[in-house]
């Protein structure tokens, strides 16, 4: 084939080299706009990992690039005049320049054409090729040319940084963070070469802007760098590379992403196609990746040009997918240093190593045990107030809300069982709920429990509106009480426009075909198209409700539980006042969100008076409604703000579920940003909940104080001893058994050790 790749950055040498590898007949030219031996940048870093993902490709570059390589293994985070150093992390940096040299030399040594100092304009320039590279780079030319076909989606973060060099030697992988009367600035800084570091400084663009850097030239940028970051340079000055616009000159980092990668034969690769923020150093790696990728699918599909770019694309976007969504946690966690400075430097350097998610907690014992046994003992001795010498598995240190302390952070989350008759809880409750109780669990939940018959979501559905409730829940409260160590919450709620449909094995949200009821809420727009048109609320309808809340607070005092939680979430009828995709009201009661939280706050004052005061409250809330026009990230924050000033303890932060217009981002614990960020903004404790099934997700999750406490639904529906479990599984031995269960503790035990020999063993 003839084949053109534009940009001779590592992804079109890369992929230059591997085709000519694997036919010396290709014909194959790089042209590159700059001269060879420009310096771009400074240095760029692999993890282990990704020298992995070269074995195989091309053995005589691999060997240069590791023999350029300078390695280390540990991680320097200086925070609030301390400096916490975990190690095992595998990095290895080399100076982009001698990268390229190696790559430019190997290309040559093969037969590439590499033709230097040539701006191409565009593919037509190369009518006869079979097959155009546009690797040219996070500014492509081409990518611009052909912005209809391609759809790029460009996102312009919230940082401005600067890439600089120094010849102070960093021998860790350092972060420094600085505050000033600006606000934050943070560095990384790396050593890529026996004598030289890579030295990048950003700050949120509104700090940058207030210290005076918006019309700072190289000399004032460096000046500025110089003076808050001395004392990490230990007397070494930053350079700037003037010939390269990022070592010149502050700008935001682009994350880019494209609807397709192909255009007839002309493909998008490297940064052209996707970007992938620098604090996980993936730019390189993605590159190289790429062009593995595409030279393995011409292997497979020959000179069948059409099929060989579907299948890369197909295969490539799920892994780009898979390091951007990882980039965009951790360029935001950057983006918000200030959310997470209130921490100690103990927890601000765990969220730090953690706010990827790629980290797990467990990932972190195999790269430092020590470092985090002591991260362990340290946030067991504050949850406790009292030293521990014995490392302590975050899940399972003790938390406190007002006078009610649970024996751990788990939590067996609120689930519809539909299985009460005129809402009382009778057998099934007793044994559903009391046996997650038995489970380990530090608190569990009831289903959401309907102030009212028609507050109910379906006939099924649990109540808290006759005598004979609070007794088929007194009944469940003493048991849970007598029996295990767990603490029980109350949900109360009211269905609002999602009342009145078939029980959820019948058809969820499906609306009943014969008996039902008159559903209410703040304005009348249905569920669906298929439910109830709902009446609007009047003054008075608003008072009866309130009073109902009331009244099922105050018997849940009378139930025995220990906690009771307001239901203001997934498009029930408080969440419907809140969220603007329900809420049309002109009066006070709607328009601003201000406005729209005066009833859900006049519900939960209500409910706050008549409940005790040494005991906790908390409310559920949907932190987004996937919907553009709906509540977003920054109205949780105060929504959340707004309860809390009511006197709420507890945030119970789920999402979504507020409109069939919603178009949910899922994957493992996503929900937990929105906690994360209300947590640390507003200074309140918080549940995290949706898509926690692991003891990693929990212990990472507390440790990292993105939330106090984790919620699991479908797990704990799986295996009601989900807790007890993950006890044996983490080798913590001070978990509460049952006595009557301790026998198969021990067997369970005895099994786990088992499966360890044979694991070893083979």
């Amino acid at each position: 084939m003839k084949i053109v790749c534009i940009g001779g950055g590592p992804a079109g040498l890369y992929f230059a080299i591997l085709m000519k590898k694997a036919d010396q007949r290709h014909d194959i030219t790089v042209y590159e706009r700059n001269r060879p031996y420009d310096t771009f940048g400074w240095g760029v870093v692999f993890s282990d990992e990704t020298l992995r993902n070269l074995d195989g490709a091309d053995e005589k570059s691999k060997k240069q690039i590791l023999d350029s390589f300078a390695h280390w293994d540990d991680i320097d985070i200086h925070f609030k005049g301390r400096v916490i150093t975990s190690g095992g992390h595998g990095f290895c940096g080399i100076a982009r320049k001698k990268l390229l040299n190696i790559l430019q030399e190997r290309a040559e040594e093969l037969g590439v054409k590499l033709v230097f100092e040539t701006e191409v304009e565009g593919p037509q320039q190369f009518p006869d090729a079979d097959l155009i590279v546009a690797a040219d780079g996070i500014n492509s030319r081409v990518r611009t040319m052909y912005a209809d076909h391609f759809k790029p989606d460009i996102d312009r973060r919230k940082c401005k940084f600067v890439w600089l060099g120094t010849k102070k030697v960093f021998e860790a992988f350092t972060f420094a963070f600085e505050e000033t009367e600006w606000g934050w600035f943070q560095a990384h800084a790396y050593r890529f070469d026996q004598d030289t570091s890579t030295f990048i400084v950003e700050a949120r663009e509104e700090t940058w802007r207030a210290a005076g850097l918006e019309q700072a030239d190289t000399q004032a940028t460096i000046d500025f760098c110089e003076r808050l970051f001395g004392r990490y340079l230990d007397g070494h000055g930053l350079m700037a590379n003037s010939r390269h616009l990022r070592g010149s000159e502050w700008i935001n980092f682009p994350r880019i992403g494209n609807e397709t990668w192909v255009k007839d034969n002309v493909v998008l690769m490297g940064d052209a196609a996707h970007s992938a923020h620098f604090s996980i150093g993936s730019g390189t790696k993605l590159a190289l990746e790429d062009a593995i990728a595409l030279a393995r699918k011409f292997g497979e599909f020959g000179d069948d040009v059409p099929a060989a770019l579907k299948a890369y694309e197909d295969e490539r976007k799920i892994e780009v997918l898979k390091i951007q969504s990882a980039a965009r946690n951790s360029t935001e966690w950057f983006e918000n240093v200030a959310r997470y400075v209130h921490l100690d430097p103990e927890q601000f350097a765990y969220s730090l190593l953690t706010r990827s998610q790629r980290i797990s907690h467990e990932n972190l014992r195999l790269r430092d045990r020590t470092w985090l046994e002591d991260m362990e003992k340290w946030l067991a001795t504050r949850a406790t107030g009292r030293p521990q010498q014995v490392p302590v598995p975050p899940m399972f240190t003790p938390f406190r809300l007002r006078g009610l302390e649970l024996a751990n952070r788990v939590v067996v989350s609120p689930m519809a069982m539909y299985s009460a008759v005129d809402g009382v809880p009778a057998d099934f409750h007793l044994v559903h709920l009391g046996s997650r109780a038995q489970g380990g669990a530090g608190l569990v939940y009831t289903e959401m429990t309907c102030v009212s018959p028609e507050g109910r979501i379906t006939p099924g559905c649990a109540g808290m509106y006759e005598r004979r409730h609070v007794e088929g829940w007194k009944r469940i409260t003493d048991f849970v009480h007598a029996h295990s160590e767990a603490k029980i919450c109350l949900q109360l709620g009211h269905s609002g426009p999602k009342g009145s449909t078939k029980l959820g094995w019948e058809g969820y949200d499906e609306p009943l075909e014969s008996g039902n009821w008159e559903v209410i809420a703040p304005s009348p727009v249905p569920w669906g198209p298929r439910n109830q048109v709902p009446r609007e609320m009047t003054r008075a309808d608003m008072e009866a409700v309130v009073a109902d809340f009331r009244r099922a607070t105050e018997w849940a005092v009378e139930a025995g539980f220990d906690m009771v939680e307001l239901h203001a979430a997934h498009g029930y009828l408080i969440s419907s006042f809140i969220t603007p995709l329900t809420n049309r009201r002109t009066d006070e009661y709607g328009g601003s969100l201000e406005n729209r939280l005066r009833f859900p706050l006049e519900v939960w004052d209500a409910m706050r008076a008549a409940w005790p005061s040494d005991r906790p409250m908390a409310v559920r809330i949907s932190a987004t409604d996937w919907v553009p026009e709906g509540i977003g990230a920054e109205d949780a924050v105060e929504i959340a703000r707004a309860f809390k000033a009511h006197g709420a303890d507890l945030i119970d932060v789920s999402a979504g579920q507020t409109s069939t217009q919603a178009r949910p981002v899922y994957g493992r614990m996503f929900q937990t940003p929105y906690s994360d960020r209300i947590r640390n903004e507003v200074g309140i404790a918080t549940m995290a909940v949706g898509n926690i099934y692991e003891t990693d997700h929990a212990n990472s999750i507390v440790a990292a104080g993105r939330a106090d406490l984790c919620a699991l639904a479908r797990p704990h529906l799986s295996d009601p001893y989900w807790t007890l479990h993950a006890a044996g599984q983490l080798g913590y031995e001070a978990q509460h058994w049952p006595n009557q269960y301790l026998s198969g503790r021990q067997q369970y035990l005895r099994n786990l050790q088992r499966a360890a020999d044979m694991a070893i063993s083979i």
